[in-house]
């Protein structure tokens, strides 16, 4: 079996890639049976000579291999006929903008395995970038506030070598008695919680949170059951609220009156309601001044999200009263970070910690042709849609 590494293509330019070089030496050690050949790129976090270093072949054509990873979408122009290909493709909920990606997809008889609906026995994603997200996430909303109360300054992490260098900024942070609110207990939330506990800041219960006062930073880290409840008064549960989202109200706003940086990782399902309104924001008792995004639904539960900010721009403000983007740093004003590629600020350290995910659970899997987590994932083979998105017929005949 040989095994292609893509350079990415789509436009805006992606720095990572699916595995490193020390990586592909592993590969090649570990499974004598696979080839890897790695395509050029004069873009790639890591340089082509990095992976001819340790004896990894980079080459500009990847035809003869059988297996192709990326990361982002290829280019419909750019596919090759009958490969397997592995990628975030980003049709699998319809995304208008890649229609004709998923049509070029069937019409060239290719095999699409997508990261993102690779699940292990237990349902539980196998693949993301979405503690990276957070772990920068968590660090730009750091920033963000450092900026909005000219308290302190960091470097941007895009701008650092690596994550090492982009945690040994955090010694420039300087707190008090902040409140810090993050939402979310998976992958992002966790990662969110990586950068939070390097400060030391304490971490409380709700109870705490909502009556107590303190002389030092804290933070609550809460999850969806704790800030929605039964419209009816009723005892809630995750299951009940999952199947009768329309049945609940959300209770956000008894945090927001005691928080003073909101770090978003949550999970939004479309029917549930919002986090808060823009009318909740536009309340005299709405404390919260910086909003780090990390989940960036634009125009949905998290009110002051209204676009996606870009990575050297990562930060603007949010206007309650004209609803409309103003300077984060006038005090009306609630400073929103909401990059939406996090991962991208450190290519190398995301990408490597994918390429970990991708040894322990997909190679060792990748060429069984039978398995359940590889057909579970795979959307077309052999010029067609699979059985278990056939949903999607209408989308592509359209």
């Amino acid at each position: 079996m040989k095994i292609g590494i893509l350079r990415e293509e789509k436009i805006p330019a992606d720095k990572r890639v699916a595995f490193s070089p020390a990586q592909c030496r592993r590969i090649l050690n570990e499974y004598p049976n696979i080839e890897i050949e790695v395509q050029s790129s004069d873009i790639r976090c890591f340089k082509d000579n990095e992976y001819v270093d340790l004896g990894i072949s980079v080459v500009d054509d990847i035809s003869d291999c059988d297996i192709l990873f990326g990361i982002k979408e290829v280019p419909k122009e750019k596919l090759i006929t009958n490969k397997t290909y592995l990628y975030f493709s980003h049709t699998i909920k319809e995304q208008e903008y890649n229609r004709d990606l998923l049509k070029k997809m069937i019409s060239l008889n290719i095999k699409m395995i997508d990261y993102e609906v690779l699940k292990h026995n237990d349902g539980s994603r196998i693949l993301g970038f979405g503690r990276y997200a957070g772990i920068i996430g968590a660090y730009n909303g750091l920033l963000t506030y450092g900026l909005k109360k000219e308290l302190y300054s960091l470097k941007p992490a895009y701008m650092c070598v690596n994550r090492k260098e982009m945690e040994q900024e955090l010694n420039n942070v300087k707190l008090t008695n902040e409140k810090f609110l993050v939402t979310g207990k998976g992958r992002v939330g966790s990662g969110i919680l990586e950068t939070i506990n390097l400060l030391g800041i304490k971490e409380v219960s709700i109870n705490e949170y909502l009556s107590s006062q303190f002389d030092y930073p804290v933070f609550l880290n809460i999850d969806v059951m704790d800030y929605n409840e039964r419209i009816d008064g009723q005892s809630a549960n995750f299951n009940d609220f999952i199947n009768h989202s329309a049945d609940y109200k959300s209770s956000f706003i008894k945090y927001a009156k005691h928080t003073d940086i909101f770090i978003a990782g949550h999970y939004y399902g479309a029917g549930a309601p919002y986090l808060f309104t823009r009318n909740d924001v536009r309340k005299s008792d709405f404390k919260i001044c910086v909003v780090a995004d990390v989940s960036c639904d634009i125009d949905g539960p998290v009110a002051t999200t209204i676009r996606p900010s870009k990575i050297d721009s990562p930060i603007y403000g949010y206007n309650p009263i004209t609803e409309s983007e103003d300077d984060f740093l006038d005090d009306d004003c609630i400073a929103v970070m909401a990059v939406d590629n996090l991962p991208c600020e450190l290519p190398k350290d995301s990408s490597e910690d994918f390429g970990e995910n991708l040894i322990n659970s997909v190679i060792p899997i990748i060429s069984i042709n039978s398995n359940d987590i590889i057909k579970g994932a795979t959307i077309c083979e052999d010029g067609d849609l699979t059985e278990d998105f056939e949903y999607l017929r209408g989308f592509i005949s359209s």
